[in-house]
């Protein structure tokens, strides 16, 4: 996972990735094999799914957000289905964000609920069928799930971070690919680049080369006056917890002290002293991502600590603001065609 992924799978490939290049091999093949031939369920509603060729974080929680907002606005009622890292419940559980903690359902899908209900398990056709059936939702977003071949998807909108691209361009456990690239193409619908950078930049012509439509978005931070100039101690336990400090810095913020966590990293209550600890020494605000927030809530954040605790929240702004539109229009497209092809 992510929160395993070692620093040289992000690096210009080395001495690492060849050796492990056989047991690549392998499991590039396996995956490939299960995406072209595991029987995926048809769901009676619209399945547009966020993937990432990659693990580690590419943002696609925002995009899901984003789309699932422009949905309602286009009178769909949007669900969402996720995995839920480290979620805990042996059936379909929706989330429930006044109670649910993230140790129980995945941090992911708190941020998730604050927009549309999720349904979280890894049987994604039962958490479709919960959501159509319980919650009269009439459009399914996937939250990942692009490699997992359980439901038949309509649109597979893939999302690449422009910084970091396909990383060494190896396939797990030699690099952060989770499948070859060519079979992963062949069941994308359209990329999507988010932010700027030139590490994706090979990626785009060959998929654009591919026939497949490119989109470009961006994450825009909120609330930036309330950090301009602001002293900070910021700690992240996310994908790529640098991505998180300079957005903290293009916001205007000042980072003196960096706290880097793996991702979907549980805060013990002594580390959340330390940071508390240590800000306060130094006299700085502290500030993390929504994601980490969201694990705080509902377990072992101390008393007082998210009083002290500043939270940047981040938006998706997609390069046209008719983009979100199109997508959506095209799995619904997609899913009409499936319907008559019964």
């Amino acid at each position: 996972m992510a929160s395993e992924a070692p620093p040289f799978w992000w690096d210009r490939p080395d001495w690492r990735a060849y050796a492990l290049s056989p047991l690549s091999l392998l499991y590039g093949a396996v995956a490939g094999r299960r995406m072209k031939s595991a029987p995926r369920e048809k769901i009676d509603a619209p399945v547009l799914c966020i993937g990432n060729f990659t693990v580690g974080g590419t943002g696609k929680t925002p995009v899901a957000i984003a789309l699932a907002k422009r949905a309602r606005r286009m009178g769909l009622k949007p669900g969402f289905l996720s995995r839920g890292h480290g979620g805990s419940f042996a059936e379909p559980h929706v989330v429930d964000a006044r109670h649910d903690s993230a140790r129980h359902v995945g941090d992911e899908p708190l941020l998730l609920a604050a927009h549309a209900p999720v349904a979280v398990t890894p049987n994604r056709a039962a958490g479709a069928r919960l959501l159509l059936e319980k919650h009269g939702c009439d459009f399914i977003i996937m939250d990942d799930g692009f490699q997992s071949a359980r439901i038949h998807i309509d649109y597979a909108l893939i999302v690449v971070d422009a910084r970091y691209g396909l990383g060494n361009g190896h396939v797990i456990p030699g690099g952060p690919l989770r499948a070859r690239l060519y079979d992963q193409l062949l069941f994308a619908d359209a990329i999507l680049k988010m932010g700027d950078g030139q590490a994706a930049d090979a990626l785009i012509r060959r998929a654009a080369r591919s026939g497949k439509p490119i989109f470009e978005a961006k994450t825009r931070p909120r609330g930036r006056k309330a950090l301009a100039g602001k002293r900070l101690l910021a700690f992240a336990g996310i994908g790529h917890p640098e991505k998180f400090f300079a957005t903290v810095e293009e916001a205007g913020g000042i980072v003196v002290l960096k706290r880097p966590f793996p991702d979907h990293h549980f805060y013990a209550e002594d580390e959340l002293a330390d940071l508390a600890a240590t800000a306060r020494k130094a006299e700085l605000a502290m500030i993390t991502t929504a994601k980490d927030a969201a694990r705080l809530h509902n377990d072992s954040a101390p008393p007082g600590f998210l009083d002290q605790l500043g939270v940047l929240e981040i938006d998706t702004v997609f390069e046209s603001d008719h983009m979100p539109e199109r997508i959506i229009g095209q799995t619904l497209d997609a899913w009409r065609l499936r319907k008559l092809q019964k």
